[in-house]
């Protein structure tokens, strides 16, 4: 007697149900994910028509459609045929004699599940089941590839060769990326192959690996042979390709092919394409023989030859030849570094100037440099970005993202000013307040923007404003017409636009004033059909259920500007501070992009940013109202940039067709300047000998922060350069010696036409000493009056803030030095602009305003500071530094609001007439 006994090839029950649940959870796990993406690639379809780049995405769909199809067609032929190749041979071999688990004295214990679904999982169907199932995900992994592909197919050649190999640079940043990731894949898909089939092999018993027996059939072997044949083989071209490796190499002291690679790893990389194809050969060879032993010898060959020669051999030849005579020997392939690097991030092209660093500043030489002064910026961000929440937020729910720097034509004068979009956050509501009403059909928008100049403040220390409150006022800055900021840096959800009810524009006393959309932003979403998609995609019923959505309604979604962009174009670096620009009555905002490898030959690397080649060769304007998104290409010799035009010929914009207003405010992006900066330190040593040595090491100052001390960061200036004819806006960072706090140049980024990108150094005497920033603010420190009038503020319930960075201002032929200082309560967040600090040669003062500070500075008899009432103290209607003229500039201003029925205005002016009249009170009184 017998329990449950079930013959072969008959499925019992239990069997057969649990066949059953496996093939209905793949089957409803597939259904699920296929949903998922046909929801996301409808909203792509929708959302990419809206802002016209439909052929973009199609690109990008059918070339990831391509690679997912052939890897996954190619990886389950390869699967499958090891498979079921797998269960032929091993359905030749004679059935092993085992015992049915649990039998004892004629009894059969119930059969073990997993025995028995391992036994159906070894036939051909589930074999080509599992198959496709190992493919799609192999596929999925390589997706991602779909980028580095159509740069292959479309590619455009670089121009220059590589000295080493004379193949072109095109070949290494767009051939040589697609070669690894088809070798990458050859290995991958092999080495699943050979575990796909081990595991079949084991379940028919073709393989036992247990205590009591080890043995593999010479079916496994032979399948085994065939198999580690094609891996020797396709290693045999990964060793070709580790030959172009060797230019990204770094010995610390040559990045790239070095003389121990050129004349060692290059021909034992020739010895190691020949040794596996030797091992190719004897695992074939071993389909004949099936012994384990020259499948060992075979990797045996390549295993040991690899280990000497990648790491022993290579190690002694260095320590023994190379060492010895390391910059002579050496010295050829410095020099392909420098050049390489130079070339691969523009270094070649920053032009060098000597700067004689004098001491001859004068009232006149200041008077010849008005704009320079004029624009000195003495608001930082961190304590500017505090004063615009406490005056100009207006509700909790508005956010002041970001301050950026930016110049305008303002009243005839080229000014440089910082300015901030007021954006709404949707998450600072009231708590009562968060519906979803509230967030996603009232509160939509953010409103106008807040502009003020870098040198002007009032009476009180606060910033004087350009463009303040709700509806924008425009005090001397550019007109906004239409203030509405639908995208920006602060959109995070989605808002529906063109609802029933009109959308919240802004507050007005203890009323709220309502408008409604006219734009031509967002996806139609008036058809149930697309709300029912939107509100799976969203996992949101709202979107369905809501009466307030009608037939003209439209959705705005990725409405942040970074995630708006990468969407269209991942294949772009952004830059991490997008800035905003009034351009002709309207709001946009402006994004660097970059193209980027790391695949330039022999270029030293930034390995934290995953790059050794970099351009910013793409400006992104997207405007904040009807979110369109333009690109336009500013460097079209940049080869990433002219290959990503062929692939996508819709998406580049010549820059010419830029508005020729928005042109006037692209600007030298930070991060790249920064990547250049930090490389020249090193790269402007161009004689292998010094570069060796490291012998003009140079560094970013170093200046007091926080605790202790930080490093320096570029800021942007309006000057005059030596020699120029009127004052730009640049981008610019001083440098020092390696280990020393002396000047001994600044690097500068032009951001005006017609001489935009281009870069200037201007390299200080050797044989002069001229301070540093650490240097000036030690003097500072040092100096009693200072000190003691700092250390006293602090005690009397203030806090001083010092200015983020001492602005090295350079002026003809000599450097000035100044820095704000700001007070503001010890409990408060209002700092005020009391002090400015400025240095020249020996000199050091603190005075009320520049213009006192420049005085004190420059004194002569009778002289007048060469500085415009735009950098004096001011009220915040405008005005001179004369009391009397203040007090009559704020009466009169105190009475035109007062005729315009701006109580808030006319408070405003009325209470800052006391301290000039106090002014003329004490001056009175001393004479």
């Amino acid at each position: 007697m017998t329990i449950g006994i079930t013959g072969p090839g008959r499925k019992g029950p239990r069997q057969s149900g649990v066949v059953r649940l496996i093939v209905a959870a793949i089957v409803i796990t597939i259904c699920l994910i296929l949903l998922s993406f046909a929801s996301d690639f409808l909203v792509d379809w929708l959302w990419f028509s809206s802002i016209g780049y439909l052929q973009v995405f199609l690109t990008a769909i059918g070339a990831k459609a391509i690679v997912f199809l052939s890897v996954f067609a190619v990886t389950t032929v390869v699967l499958s045929l090891n498979g079921v190749l797998a269960v032929l041979f091993a359905m030749q071999q004679p059935l092993q004699n085992r015992v049915a688990p649990g039998k004892v004295a004629g009894f059969t214990a119930p059969p073990d599940p997993f025995v028995e679904l391992r036994d159906q999982l070894a036939r051909p169907r589930f074999v080509a089941l599992g198959a496709g199932v190992l493919a799609v995900l192999v596929a999925a992994g390589e997706v991602g590839n779909w980028n580095i592909f159509l740069q292959f197919l479309y590619h455009v050649p670089y121009g220059a060769q590589d000295p080493l190999y004379n193949k072109d640079i095109g070949f290494y940043l767009f051939s040589l990326p697609a070669y690894i990731a088809i070798k990458n894949w050859m290995l991958l898909t092999i080495i699943l192959g050979a575990l796909f089939a081990g595991a079949i092999y084991w379940v028919r018993g073709d393989i036992e690996y247990d205590v009591h027996n080890r043995s593999i059939s010479p079916t496994v072997i032979a399948h085994g042979s065939a198999l580690i044949g094609l891996l020797f083989a396709v290693k045999a071209w990964s060793y070709g390709l580790d030959r172009y490796l060797l230019l990204y190499g770094d010995n610390g002291v040559v990045v790239g092919a070095s003389y121990t690679d050129v004349h060692l790893g290059l021909p034992a990389l020739w010895l190691m394409i020949g040794l596996s194809i030797i091992a190719a050969l004897i695992a074939w060879a071993n389909l004949r023989a099936c012994t384990y032993r020259l499948l060992a010898a075979a990797f045996i060959l390549v295993g040991v030859s690899s280990v000497m020669l990648s790491s022993l051999v290579p190690s002694l030849f260095r320590h023994f030849v190379v060492k010895p005579t390391e910059l002579e020997l050496e010295k050829p392939y410095i020099e392909r570094n420098i050049a390489l690097t130079r070339q691969a991030y523009n270094l070649d092209r920053i032009a060098t100037k000597p700067f004689a660093a004098e001491q001859r500043l004068t009232f006149k030489t200041l008077e010849a440099n008005k704009a320079t002064i004029d624009n000195i910026r003495l608001w930082d961000w961190l304590p500017l970005s505090n004063t615009y929440a406490q005056l100009q937020e207006i509700r909790t729910y508005y956010k002041f993202h970001d301050l950026d720097v930016d110049r305008y034509w303002l009243d005839g004068s080229y000014q440089s000013v910082m300015l901030s979009a007021r954006e709404l956050r949707a998450s600072l509501l009231p708590a009562n307040a968060q519906t979803w009403v509230n967030r996603h059909v009232l509160f939509t928008h953010g409103n106008g923007a807040v502009m003020s100049p870098v040198t002007r403040k009032s009476t009180e220390g606060l910033p004087f404003f350009y463009l303040r409150d709700i509806p924008p006022v425009a005090d001397g800055g550019p007109r906004i017409d239409e203030p509405r900021i639908y995208f920006g840096e602060e959109s995070d959800d989605y808002v529906i636009v063109k609802a029933s009810i009109p959308e919240f524009d802004y507050p007005k006393g203890k009323d709220n004033v309502y408008a409604a959309y006219d734009g031509s932003g967002g996806v139609p979403i008036g058809a149930l059909g697309w709300r029912t998609l939107f509100a799976y995609y969203f996992n949101d019923a709202n979107l369905v259920l809501s009466s307030y959505i009608t037939a003209d309604s439209r959705i705005m979604i990725r409405r942040n500007i970074t995630e708006r962009v990468r969407t269209i174009a991942p294949f772009l670096r952004l830059d991490h501070d997008p800035y905003l620009v009034v351009s002709n009555g309207r709001l946009f905002w402006m994004q660097d992009a970059y193209t980027t490898s790391s695949y330039f030959p022999s270029a030293q690397p930034v390995p934290e940013l995953d790059l050794n080649y970099i351009r910013n060769s793409v400006k992104i304007v997207v405007d904040a109202y009807n979110g369109t998104v333009d690109f336009y290409l500013i460097d079209p010799s940049d080869t990433i940039a002219a290959t990503y035009q062929r692939i996508f010929p819709d998406l580049f914009k010549p820059f010419m067709a830029m508005p020729a207003d928005l042109q006037k405010h692209i600007r030298y992006p930070e991060n790249l300047f920064l990547i250049q900066a930090r490389l020249y330190q090193t790269y402007h040593m161009e004689q292998a000998e010094i570069f060796y040595n490291r012998e003009d090491f140079w560094q970013f100052p170093r200046q007091p922060g926080g605790d202790g001390t930080s490093v320096m960061t570029p800021y942007y200036i309006i000057m005059r350069l030596p020699g120029e004819p009127q004052a730009e806006f640049f981008l610019m960072l001083p440098m020092v010696p390696s280990r020393r706090d002396n000047m001994i140049a600044w690097l500068a980024a032009r951001c005006d036409a017609p001489d935009y990108g281009k870069l200037i150094v201007y390299e200080f005497p050797k044989d002069k000493l001229v301070y540093g920033p650490f240097q000036i603010e030690a003097r500072i420190n040092q100096n009693t009056e200072i000190s003691q009038q700092l250390t006293l503020w602090n005690q009397m319930g203030s806090r001083v803030i010092r200015g983020a960075n001492l602005l090295v201002i350079p002026i003809e032929n000599s450097i000035l030095y100044v820095s704000p200082l700001y007070l503001r309560a010890e409990l408060g967040h209002l700092p005020e602009l009391k002090r400015v600090i400025a240095a020249y040669g020996e000199h050091v003062v603190m005075k009320e305003t520049l213009a006192d500070a420049l005085a004190a500075l420059f004194a002569e008899p009778g002289a007048v500071p060469a500085v415009s009432n735009a950098t004096e103290t001011v009220s915040p209607a405008g005005g001179t530094a004369s009391p009397a003229q203040q007090a009559l500039d704020h009466y009169n201003q105190a009475m035109e609001r007062l005729k315009a029925g701006d109580w808030k205005g006319f408070g405003t002016q009325f209470d800052a007439l006391r301290e000039p009249l106090e002014e003329m009170n004490r001056r009175s009184a001393g004479h």
